[in-house]
């Protein structure tokens, strides 16, 4: 279950490297070349690495929050947050960079936190389309603001390096909330602090 550190066994962590193993067989090489034999280790604590999402509950990044701003009420942007996911249909990777806005209404939350809110969510098996509205739900949820802004731009793997192979084609996904939703001119002020108009 996300968000719940779970230790792995000796004898799980086995499986793991054995299952490393025999892809690299069934690929074609060789596991005890010189070269490999030391690839399942590194690829199952790299795989630690990049799904470290699962053992994180990115709800508690955004629960401290300060409500004395000055009387600020205006929108608050994180631009160009980059990230890297991995596709859950090919487990190859996703590259990209997340624009993060919300309208605060009476609290505000350190922009560190948002940047941690989105690399939570990018560090488990992901489709961009889900990424987006994942990090948009969780701002809305947790600090209720007047309106959330989430635009996601990433390149995948999975589209660049097999398949169609088409390198440079970058995705865009955005999900609008509130004020940002439902009033043209918000989300066109949005939309151009991102830069994207």
């Amino acid at each position: 279950m996300a968000g719940q550190p779970r230790e792995r066994t000796p004898e799980e962590r086995m499986r793991a490297m054995a299952a490393v193993r025999e892809l690299i067989s069934w690929v074609g090489d060789d596991p005890d070349r010189e070269g490999l034999k030391d690839t399942p280790r590194r690829v199952v604590d790299a795989y630690l690495e990049y799904f470290v999402g699962y053992e994180q509950c990115p709800e508690t990044y955004l629960t401290r929050t300060f409500e004395q701003v000055g009387g600020y009420d205006e929108i608050v942007l994180l631009r160009e947050i980059p990230f890297q996911s991995h596709c859950e249909h090919h487990m190859a990777p996703i590259i990209g960079k997340a624009h993060v806005a919300y309208l605060p209404v009476d609290k505000v939350v350190g922009i560190s936190k948002l940047a941690r809110v989105v690399r939570a969510y990018a560090k488990r098996l992901q489709v961009q389309e889900r990424l987006t509205a994942e990090i948009a739900d969780c701002i809305q949820k947790v600090l209720e603001p007047a309106g959330v802004a989430v635009v996601i731009e990433a390149t995948h793997a999975c589209m660049t390096c097999r398949g169609v192979e088409t390198p440079g084609v970058i995705m865009t996904t955005s999900r609008m909330m509130g004020v940002f939703r439902d009033d043209d001119k918000a989300r066109l002020e949005v939309i151009r602090l991102i830069g994207l108009a």
